[in-house]
C-alpha cells in the first residue's frame, strides 16, 4: 500500500461526474512509407500481446469508496487490458472535426475507480493516411510534464525501431510506487523525517504569503495577480461532464520571433493570444468583464532527472490584462505580472514549495469541496499550461509523430482550460471546454491565430517565410482545428 501526497490526493477529492479529473493527450502519426494495409491491426495485436503492467499503470485505488477520504494505491495484479486498450475507427472522412468528436465524447466518460485509472485508445481512419493515440489517466497518478516523458519513452528516434513497447509496460521508468506489504523500520524513519522537514517550512511559508500581501499593497495592487482578484465570468460558472476539444498549432519559430520582437518571454507570448481569444470570444458574447481576468498557471518544480509521473507542479497567477485593447500594450502588461509571480516562487527554497502550493491551493480544492465553485468569486479565472516536449521528430513502431496535443480537465469555475505542448518546432494547443457552458467554444483557436497574425503585423514581422506558418487561410482556418 502507498499513501498519496495531499497534492495527489486533492485530485481525487473533488473528482465527480460533473467534474471527472483525468488528463490526456492526442497524438497523431503518419503511417510509415509502404506500410501494409493491415499495418494498424498488426501493431494493435502485438500491442495487446504485452501483459505486463509498470507503474503507475498497475496502481489502482486500494478502495473507491473512501477516494475522498484517505486515498491510497496497491498494485492490481489482475489487470483487463481489454478494458483499457481500445481500439477505435473514424467515421469517414476522418478528418479533424470527426477526430474531435471522438476524442470529446472519450474525454468525457468517467473513469472506473475500482480498475487502474488510464485508457489509451487506437483511432485508426483519419484521412491522408494516418492514425492517433489518445491516452488518458487521472490527475492523482501524472502532472503534465510526467505524462510528456512517459509519453517520449515509448517513442524512438529512429523510424526503422519496429518493436517498441506499449505506454503501460513502460511506465514511469522508475521503480513501482505502489509496493504492497509493510512498511520497513528505514521507510518509516523516512516518513518521519520528511514530516519533520514539512513541518519546519510553514513560517517559513507564512511569512511568504505575508510579504505577497504586503507588497501588492504597497504596488497597489498593479500588476500582482491575487487569489480571487479577478472577476466573476461566463467561463466561471458551473460545469457539466460533458467537453469540447478543439486543437491549433503553429510554427514555434513564429512565437520566439513575437517574443524577440516584443523583448518578453515565449511563455508571455502563450498568455498573451489567450488572452486577446478570450476578449474577442467575450466580447461577441457582450460578456467581457471591465476588470481583468486572471490566468493560474502551473509551474513544474519537478528536478532535470525525477523519474517520476506524480504531481509536481506549483502555481502562479497571473493578470491576463483583458481590459487593455492595445495588443503590445497587453502583452507588456502581462509578463510585468508573469514575472513578479514568477520571481515571488524562484525566492522561496526548494523544500518549502510543497507546502507553499498546498496552502496556495487550499483555498481552491476547499471552494470546490465545499460546493461553491462555480457560485463564489473563482480564485482565478482560466488554467493555462505550457508544457515542453521534444525537438526533434519521434517515431512509434515506424510510424512519425506528426502533432500532439494536451487534453485537460475542468472543475466548476472553470469551464475552459488552454495547455500547449511543443513538439519539433511545433506549437501545438488544446483547448478543453465546457460543452454546456461555453457556446461555439472553437472560435477561440480561430481568435488565437487572429491574435498571432495581429502582433506580427505590429511588429513588422510579416515577412516571415511562407514555409514557416502553419496557419490556413482565413476561410479555412476553423476547419483546422479538431473541434465539436
Amino acid at each position: 500500500m502507498k499513501r498519496m501526497s495531499p497534492l495527489d490526493a486533492a485530485w481525487l477529492y473533488v473528482d465527480t461526474v460533473d467534474t471527472p479529473m483525468h488528463v490526456g493527450s492526442l497524438t497523431i502519426f503518419s503511417l510509415p512509407p509502404k506500410a501494409p494495409e493491415h499495418f494498424l491491426r498488426d501493431m494493435v495485436a502485438q500491442l495487446r500481446e504485452v501483459q505486463t503492467c509498470a507503474a503507475p499503470f498497475n496502481l489502482k485505488l486500494r478502495s473507491a469508496r473512501l477516494k475522498g477520504v484517505v486515498p491510497s494505491w496497491v498494485e492490481d495484479d489482475e489487470i483487463d487490458l481489454d478494458y483499457h486498450f481500445r481500439h477505435s475507427a473514424l467515421p469517414q472522412p476522418g478528418g479533424e472535426r470527426e477526430l474531435g468528436v471522438l476524442v470529446s465524447r472519450l474525454h468525457s466518460h468517467p473513469m472506473d475507480f475500482n480498475r487502474p485509472l488510464w485508457e489509451m485508445h487506437v483511432i485508426e481512419g483519419l484521412e491522408h493516411g494516418r492514425f492517433a493515440l489518445y491516452m488518458k489517466m487521472h490527475h492523482s497518478l501524472v502532472d503534465g510534464v510526467g505524462g510528456m516523458r512517459i509519453l517520449q519513452r515509448i517513442l524512438s528516434d529512429d523510424p526503422n525501431d519496429p518493436h517498441l513497447l506499449p505506454p503501460w509496460a513502460v511506465g514511469s521508468g522508475g521503480r513501482p510506487r505502489g509496493a504492497g506489504g509493510s512498511p520497513s523500520l528505514g521507510q518509516l524513519q523516512r516518513l518521519i523525517s520528511t514530516v519533520r522537514q514539512q513541518a519546519a517550512t510553514v513560517p517559513g511559508v507564512s511569512r511568504a504569503f505575508v510579504e505577497v500581501l504586503r507588497e501588492a499593497v504597497r504596488q497597489n495592487l498593479q500588476s500582482w495577480a491575487l487569489p480571487f482578484a479577478g472577476p466573476k465570468s461566463v467561463l466561471n460558472d458551473k460545469v457539466s461532464g460533458q467537453r469540447r476539444f478543439a486543437t491549433q498549432h503553429y510554427a514555434l519559430d513564429r512565437i520566439r520571433a513575437v517574443a524577440k520582437g516584443a523583448g518578453v518571454t515565449v511563455n508571455d507570448v502563450f498568455l498573451g493570444l489567450c488572452s486577446a481569444a478570450m476578449r474577442h470570444y467575450l466580447l461577441d458574447l457582450d460578456a467581457l468583464p471591465e476588470k481583468s481576468l486572471t490566468a493560474g498557471v502551473p509551474v513544474s518544480v519537478r528536478p532535470a532527472d525525477d523519474g517520476e509521473s506524480a504531481n509536481a507542479i506549483s502555481f502562479i497567477i497571473a493578470r491576463l490584462n483583458t481590459d487593455i485593447a492595445d495588443p503590445i500594450e497587453r502583452l507588456h502588461a502581462i509578463h510585468e505580472s508573469a514575472l513578479i509571480a514568477k520571481e515571488h516562487l524562484q525566492k522561496l527554497p526548494k523544500a518549502d514549495i510543497s507546502n507553499y502550493t498546498m496552502i496556495f491551493m487550499a483555498p481552491f480544492i476547499l471552494q470546490l469541496i465545499a460546493g461553491l465553485g462555480g457560485r463564489a468569486r473563482p480564485m482565478f479565472n482560466v488554467t493555462i499550461s505550457n508544457v515542453p516536449g521534444p525537438d526533434r521528430p519521434l517515431y512509434y513502431n515506424g510510424a512519425r509523430l506528426e502533432q500532439m496535443y494536451p487534453v485537460s480537465l475542468l472543475s466548476h469555475g472553470q469551464a475552459l482550460n488552454i495547455t500547449v505542448v511543443s513538439y519539433n518546432g511545433q506549437f501545438n494547443v488544446g483547448f478543453t471546454g465546457c460543452r454546456d457552458t461555453l457556446p461555439s467554444m472553437q472560435r477561440l483557436a480561430v481568435y488565437m491565430g487572429d491574435a498571432l497574425d495581429e502582433l506580427e503585423a505590429v511588429l513588422g514581422l510579416n515577412s516571415a517565410p511562407e514555409q514557416q506558418r502553419t496557419k490556413a487561410p482565413a476561410k479555412k482556418r476553423s476547419k483546422r482545428s479538431a473541434t465539436v
